[in-house]
């Protein structure tokens, strides 16, 4: 699968901004339920916490869609 980069100029992103910046889902309330309904993995664990902060080298992903991996700009 290909991995696409994000990168961020703060020290973290939460998965919640995550799905929300990359269009997986249309509002930022939209996390809890995508997160309840599909397995999404963290740094190959699954994690359903939109507040979950992703940092640098992290490694995220979302079923049908795609493999994320976090950077510094």
């Amino acid at each position: 699968m290909e991995e696409k980069s994000i990168l961020i100029d703060s020290p973290f992103i939460t998965l919640g901004q995550l799905l929300k910046e990359e269009g997986i889902i249309p509002t930022g309330g939209a996390a809890k339920w995508f997160l309840k309904e599909n397995t999404v993995l963290v740094n190959d664990e699954p994690d359903d916490r939109r507040g979950r902060k992703l940092y640098p080298q992290d490694r995220i992903l979302v079923p049908d869609h795609q493999l994320f991996v976090i950077k510094s700009k």
